[in-house]
């Protein structure tokens, strides 16, 4: 088994219920070890459109990295995500942010997430479920890559939580 993190943000429709829906579906490609709490973030790149819910799940998987990041475009694409553009509104974004100590940059996926440690709509649900996990590129803790972000502004805890069920 090796653990995976995977980050969900939804920004149109019923924010909270899309992200309950993808934890769901994710349950069926894994154990989900751990969700985070949800937090309300403003969106980075493109601003005129409405804030995301982000939250981060922790799976622990056998399936290897490149099938569960198709795993996770097809869940995005069964949600009703629509790519238009760069930073465009969207139903759901899954990103597969590590995978154990993978370190892969392929055209189809690079591991871990290219700009995870940048984004503090990641860190902050990471560093809540999984402080003292490595990243096995930067050689520092998700909790060390928290506490060195400049500016955490824009991400707001909502008190909502998604639910993992256990079998």
């Amino acid at each position: 088994m090796t653990l995976a993190a995977i980050a969900l943000g939804a920004n149109l429709g019923d924010r909270l219920a899309t992200l309950q829906q993808a934890v769901d579906r994710l349950s069926a490609l894994g154990e989900v070890v751990a969700v985070s709490s949800v937090y309300e973030t403003d969106p980075l790149g493109y601003l005129d459109q409405p804030t995301f819910f982000n939250a981060v799940l922790l799976l622990e998987t056998t399936i290897p990295p490149e099938t569960l990041m198709r795993s996770l475009l097809q869940i995005e694409a069964d949600l009703g995500r629509v790519r238009t553009f760069t930073n465009a509104p969207r139903a759901i974004d899954l990103d597969l942010l590590l995978y154990g100590d993978e370190i892969r940059d392929t055209p189809d996926l690079t591991l871990p997430h290219s700009r995870m440690h940048e984004r503090a709509f990641v860190l902050v649900p990471l560093a809540e479920i999984a402080p003292e996990m490595w990243h096995p590129r930067l050689n520092m803790r998700m909790s060390a890559l928290l506490a060195s972000l400049p500016d955490r502004n824009g991400v707001r805890r909502t008190g909502e939580c998604l639910m993992h069920r256990t079998p």
